[in-house]
């Protein structure tokens, strides 16, 4: 397999299975509110990456009240750091790349997602969108779509970072290209993507140009390896 390249303008990163690790808290804290309220934890596992809180309690328990329930699962998951790693390769990249030319866009709450994103070494971001930010999560491309906005950057010249069926849909929904990660899911339940990779150590910043169009952005050269 040949290398795959990209000249892009943004790269907008997804947080959890794409810079950060956190299979093993998402999994502990979620299972234990299940048991807690008598629910299904492998069914709601199935779906719960990549998916604001809000929808899936919405879903398995629509009884119960989102707001609070939501605030309790956001207070134990920004509590909660234990087993959480940073994705080979994530901080790396994202220190390569030219100041406002990156974005995090997170599933997450704002609360969760900054402890976070400290906690693997990931500087703050130029703009970060969490679910406070947005009114509808992905597979919607909402939050791909501010998140370009925000940085200035005309959608179709970003790329995302994706490891979930989810937020690859919003990317491709949002116009944009992507790259998709083999973290969280198989590389089948990935598809359609523009690259697959096993961490973000297959992807690199080769050149920075002065950019075209009138943004003010510079244009990106990426290097992308073939996923084995």
């Amino acid at each position: 397999m040949t290398q795959t390249r990209f000249t892009c303008k943004a790269i907008l990163f997804d947080l959890d299975g794409v810079l950060a690790d956190s299979t093993a808290v998402v999994d502990r804290v979620w299972r234990v509110w299940a048991d807690e309220r008598g629910l299904d934890g492998d069914a709601i596992m199935e779906v719960a990456h990549g998916r604001p809180s809000a929808e899936i309690i919405r879903d398995f328990a629509p009884k119960l009240s989102v707001e609070s329930e939501v605030e309790l699962l956001e207070h134990r998951e920004a509590e909660d750091l234990s087993g959480l790693v940073g994705i080979m390769g994530a901080a790396e990249l994202v220190r390569s790349l030219p100041p406002a030319s990156w974005a995090v866009v997170t599933s997450g709450t704002t609360t969760v997602a900054q402890p976070r994103l400290a906690a693997v070494g990931i500087p703050e971001p130029p703009v970060l969108i969490t679910a406070n930010d947005i009114v509808k999560g992905k597979p919607d491309p909402e939050g791909y779509l501010t998140a370009a906005s925000r940085l200035g950057a005309p959608a179709g010249t970003c790329i995302v970072i994706e490891d979930s069926p989810a937020g690859l849909a919003a990317a491709r929904a949002a116009g944009m290209k992507t790259i998709g990660v083999t973290t969280t899911f198989p590389a089948e339940s990935l598809a359609p993507v523009d690259a697959l990779v096993s961490s973000l150590e297959a992807v690199r910043l080769e050149r920075v140009h002065e950019g075209a169009g009138g943004d003010g952005l510079p244009d990106l050269e990426l290097c992308v390896d073939p996923s084995e």
